[in-house]
């Protein structure tokens, strides 16, 4: 095993806080991160044992064992997180990232986590999904008072219940979730669970949005629906790393959703199952063959599956513009519109006009087009056959024969055996043969011209 200093830079915890500086020095110590590489499993080196996650483009946090409480201590703070290579934001989070560092406790464990506020305003944090004392719930002005700027906090309560659950503020809601304030949260069972199986990988993400116009790197916080930039823990394709696996290893990923939309998360190559939600793992009489699950505003979705197919498989939200990263939606369609003539004339006006759109959008991939300091293309990434064209909540799951056991290094793009690509025909194709047009109606028109106009209102995602 890696060591702890080898992942993470230690700072100490001098800020102003709630409490004397004797005490602060009691408190555990503050382990922060400056980078968005995916991490290795934190293995438990006290308390009880657990099989752990590894988190996407993310990290564990780690604690400390006293008197029989494992110690957390978290710091909502301002950050800057890289996007994408090309990109970084000014976002709001914990102990240096966005999302916050993943919390891994065991069912039955007490867990006493300190709070430290860095922000310019008051927070606090809910435990969300979690079964415990409502005092502890973290909802500000209801459940108690907020942690203003400054100081810190204390709460405990038992992990009662297995699962995966997340954390976020509930104060000045809209800005610090919008600002990029969330983590995740994994209580692993105490021993065998008769729903809860062992798996060889488990992952886990939250899926995250942002409203950030191009060259800037501050996000709206007034955005309803037009988010641009769709990001599983704030990253955007290419900027979001692989999950790389050994063939026939089982696999199980988490999925927690805290944007302001739905998303249908499709994986290619297996069928899955939905084994758990943040109620509970799911009986297994409930169970069903899946390959896409709609995962709602404020959900958790835990799947199973064996990855018994070699190959790059696509791994992607279903929604077409969250596989995008930052658009303009107020674009007209120019699909069939012919520009000559028409782009000559304006060229004249304007020398570095270009037609956009009039045979799809697909030529944008593959332009090298000058943009906005700090934002990101449309549509980007590069596979070993050309450009992927995509961007926002995408990635690619890499299953390998020769994967180690608990290696969780990037194997590089699967060679196909030979006669398993598909390529082009060799031979000419004939016209297809068309039935004859049927007749028209008696007393109708013979062709009817069929004019669709876009709705004028985004309707949102």
């Amino acid at each position: 095993m890696t060591s702890r200093r080898d992942f993470f830079k230690l700072t100490g915890a001098a800020a102003a806080t709630s409490v004397s500086s004797v005490a602060m020095a009691r408190l555990p110590e503050i382990v922060s991160m400056d980078t968005p590489d995916t991490h290795p499993p934190l293995m438990p080196s006290s308390g009880r044992p657990y099989n752990p996650v590894v988190t996407l483009n993310g990290w564990t946090l780690p604690w400390r064992m006293k008197d029989g409480v494992k110690e957390f201590h978290l710091v909502a703070e301002p950050v800057v997180r890289e996007i994408a290579p090309g990109m970084k934001a000014h976002l709001w989070g914990y102990n240096g990232q966005s999302p916050g560092p993943t919390i891994e406790v065991v069912e039955g464990d007490r867990v006493r986590i300190y709070v430290t506020n860095r922000l310019p305003e008051h927070t606090t944090i809910h435990w969300h999904g979690q079964r415990l004392p409502n005092g502890m719930d973290g909802v500000g002005g209801l459940t108690q008072p907020q942690i203003k700027p400054g100081k810190t906090f204390v709460y405990e309560f038992v992990a009662r219940r297995p699962g995966t659950f997340m954390y976020h503020p509930h104060a000045d809601e809209m800005t610090q979730m919008a600002m990029g304030m969330m983590g995740f949260w994994v209580t692993h069972p105490k021993g065998k669970h008769p729903l809860i199986g062992t798996v060889d990988r488990d992952f886990c993400f939250l899926l995250n949005a942002y409203d950030i116009d191009p060259g800037s790197a501050t996000p709206s916080v007034n955005t309803m629906l037009d988010f641009n930039l769709w990001t599983w823990n704030s990253r955007a394709f290419p900027g979001i790393d692989s999950l790389n696996v050994r063939l026939n290893d089982k696999v199980r990923i988490r999925i927690g959703n805290l944007t302001m939309t739905n998303h249908p998360i499709h994986l290619h190559g297996v069928e899955f199952e939905v084994t758990g939600t943040d109620g509970g793992p799911v009986p297994k009489a409930a169970r069903w063959p899946e390959v896409t699950t709609d995962i709602a505003v404020g959900q958790m979705r835990q799947i199973e599956f064996v990855a018994d197919e070699v190959g790059d498989w696509a791994f992607h939200c279903h929604k077409s513009h969250h596989t995008m990263n930052a658009m303009g939606h107020g674009v007209p369609t120019l699909i069939g519109v012919d520009h000559s003539g028409l782009a000559g004339k304006i060229s004249k006006l304007i020398p570095d006009y270009m037609v956009m759109g009039e045979r799809g959008m697909a030529d944008m991939a593959e332009m090298e087009m000058p943009l906005p300091d700090n934002t990101l293309p449309m549509m980007t990434g590069q596979g070993q056959y050309g450009p992927i064209e995509m961007g926002g909540m995408f990635s690619v799951m890499k299953v390998r024969r020769e994967q180690k056991r608990g290696d969780y290094s990037d194997p590089g793009w699967f060679r196909q055996p030979p006669g398993t690509v598909a390529h082009e025909a060799g031979e000419a194709v004939a016209e297809p043969v068309r039935a004859a047009q049927a007749a028209a109606p008696q007393g109708g028109p013979a062709d009817i011209e069929v004019s669709v106009r876009k709705p004028t209102g985004h309707a949102g995602h």
